[in-house]
């Protein structure tokens, strides 16, 4: 993908790896793209303004006054004029205040301005990567619709080896190439999702159900399409509309959704199960309509198979499994407990009691957690807004498991 004519602005942080983007200017600039580096002020002890400067073939920007001409460094103007602001390396310090609308330099009142799309490269140590703050941080500016460079793995300026490592500048180059070509984050990838309740029939007009209207599974598949991935959405009997461009698999059982399921499993990237599939189902089903008696009736159940855990077993570490969980009591620790017993990545916790949560209705309130333990809460909002919550942490997923 051809970058000439393209307007990159560069916004450089404060830490170790800004070295690295004296490099990514040169190979842009190779590639004909227009770059214009912004540093916040500590980047500039750590590289200096003349190196990217000479480099980009433009003065480097770093405050809002010009001192040397007197003019204003105009962060509106120079948000509107790009095409892609990337922020690397993205040090903890402005990842927060990217994520809480802070502005106390150029390049966040650019950041502020910007309405072209926004990359951020991380660049931190191995513990300030990892603390639940900063991927709180990086989670709320991906639901804001920035795209994440992940950071990858090997020593770091502490000693420490793991995960915080910016991004090569060749590897950047590729990112902000794919972005050039129109692709979205989940551009290739193919993602599986359950909606719904499943129904266990009785007899020819009867069934064993739930209230599950299937709004939150449809809103997630709604959402992962328009990220770009292919969905095919496995869903039991509700009376929602198909969202357009996913593929659409209608069950009504436990065992068709199993089987449904089992058949696509392999071949998809993501799966995020928010069915309310039935636990228990009739031992057998009679062939007629059972008739009203005086007495009382009882009906033998048997379990369901449980398709969470059976696929849970099957994932691969390039797999992303989310699974729900919905709760009436001892709702955190019920839902570490199925996370780790089905092998999942994250578990989404619906709580009986919150108000507004749960099934029927248009809102969620959903806290996230991960195999680690470490929980995310988000407040009352759309269930569309929720999927777009919880495609944000399935995009960050896939890009660390496959950085």
């Amino acid at each position: 993908m051809s970058l000439k004519g393209k307007n990159i602005a560069i916004g450089v942080c404060g830490g170790i790896a800004a070295y690295k983007i004296a490099s990514l200017v040169r190979l842009l600039v190779k590639e004909n793209a227009n770059v214009q580096v912004l540093m916040t002020p500590d980047a500039k002890e750590f590289i200096t303004p003349l190196t990217l400067a000479t480099l980009s073939k433009r003065p480097v920007l770093s405050d809002y006054i010009n001192r040397h001409t007197e003019t204003w460094n105009n962060h509106v103007e120079l948000g509107l004029q790009a095409d892609l602001l990337l922020i690397a390396p993205a040090t903890a310090n402005t990842l927060s205040k990217m994520a809480h609308g802070a502005c106390d330099n150029l390049l966040l009142a650019t950041y502020l301005s910007a309405k072209c799309a926004v990359m951020f490269a991380p660049a931190m140590d191995l513990d300030m990567w990892l603390h639940p703050s900063t991927q709180e941080n990086v989670h709320r500016l991906l639901n804001f619709g920035n795209i994440l460079i992940a950071p990858g793995k090997g020593e770091l300026a502490s000693g420490l080896i793991g995960e915080g490592r910016l991004a090569e500048p060749e590897e950047m180059l590729q990112h902000i190439q794919h972005f050039f070509s129109n692709s979205l984050p989940l551009e290739g990838k193919k993602a599986l999702v359950t909606a719904g309740p499943t129904h266990e029939a009785i007899d020819p007009v009867r069934f064993i159900g739930n209230h599950s209207s299937g709004k939150m599974g449809y809103a997630i598949a709604s959402a992962l399409q328009s990220l770009g991935a292919t969905v095919t959405l496995v869903s039991g009997p509700t009376q929602l509309p198909t969202p357009p461009k996913v593929n659409r698999h209608d069950v009504t059982s436990a065992q068709e959704m199993l089987e449904a399921c089992s058949s696509h499993f392999e071949t998809v990237d993501i799966i995020v199960m928010s069915a309310a599939v039935a636990d228990y189902t009739p031992v057998s089903v009679a062939s007629q309509k059972i008739k009203k008696k005086d007495t009382n009736l009882e009906i033998a159940l048997k379990k369901t198979t449980d398709i969470l855990a059976t696929l849970g077993k099957k994932k691969t570490n390039k797999q992303t499994l989310v699974g729900f969980a919905l709760e009436t009591e001892n709702e955190l620790q019920n839902a570490q407990d199925k996370l780790q017993r089905k092998n999942l990545d994250y578990i989404v916790l619906n709580s009986m009691q919150d108000k507004g949560a749960g099934f029927g209705g248009d809102t969620n309130k959903v806290t996230m957690i991960d195999r680690k333990g470490e929980t995310q809460q988000f407040e009352l909002k759309s269930k569309k807004d929720v999927a777009n919550d919880i495609a944000a942490v399935i995009i960050a997923h896939q890009a660390a498991i496959n950085s």
